[in-house]
């Protein structure tokens, strides 16, 4: 008889991201190149060949996935929905690293590198999938005041960019 379940299963946070994708194989496999994910569980779909429900982990976190299934109005992937309204934000030791690796693997650069206000060194990017990813390493912790001061900063940047 088992025992009583603990409510969050051991290995998860309270939030799980869970993703659906056009190719969850290739996924998994693009995550494994591109992140360093570890695959822990697949099921595949009624037809024997699509993904149904798999787990990968990232670092200490895990992401669930499996294919899209047109059939269902709300079960559809990014490259259906031409867009996404999600990201993903992966906290790294080394961005510069994890962020090149990511390119090599086939991840498009949405934004690049650079030092932010908010203390991360990040930058974004669009896997083959249709999802987006901010990676960061947190470089320097900022004051409420030291945060203000450069969101003003960097707003108004991006308004000479935009109208300049």
């Amino acid at each position: 008889m088992a025992g009583k379940a603990k409510a969050i299963p051991d290995g998860f946070r309270s939030v799980t991201p869970y993703m659906v994708v056009r190719g969850a194989d290739q996924a998994i496999e693009f995550y494994k190149k591109a992140f360093g994910a570890e695959e822990v569980m697949r099921m595949p779909g009624p037809d024997g060949k699509s993904v149904a429900h798999a787990e990968i982990r990232i670092g200490d976190s895990v992401i669930m996935l499996g294919d899209e299934w047109p059939e269902m109005k709300h079960w559809l992937s990014p490259k259906a929905l031409n867009g996404t309204s999600v990201g993903i934000h992966l906290y790294v030791a080394d961005v510069d690293t994890a962020f090149q690796r990511a390119v090599s693997a086939g991840a498009t650069v949405m934004m690049p590198l650079m030092d932010m206000f908010w203390g991360d060194r990040y930058g974004k990017l669009i896997d083959p999938f249709g999802h987006c990813w901010s990676l960061a390493t947190h470089q320097k912790d900022v004051t409420p005041d030291e945060l203000r001061k450069g969101q003003q900063a960097f707003f108004a940047e991006f308004a000479k960019k935009k109208h300049g």
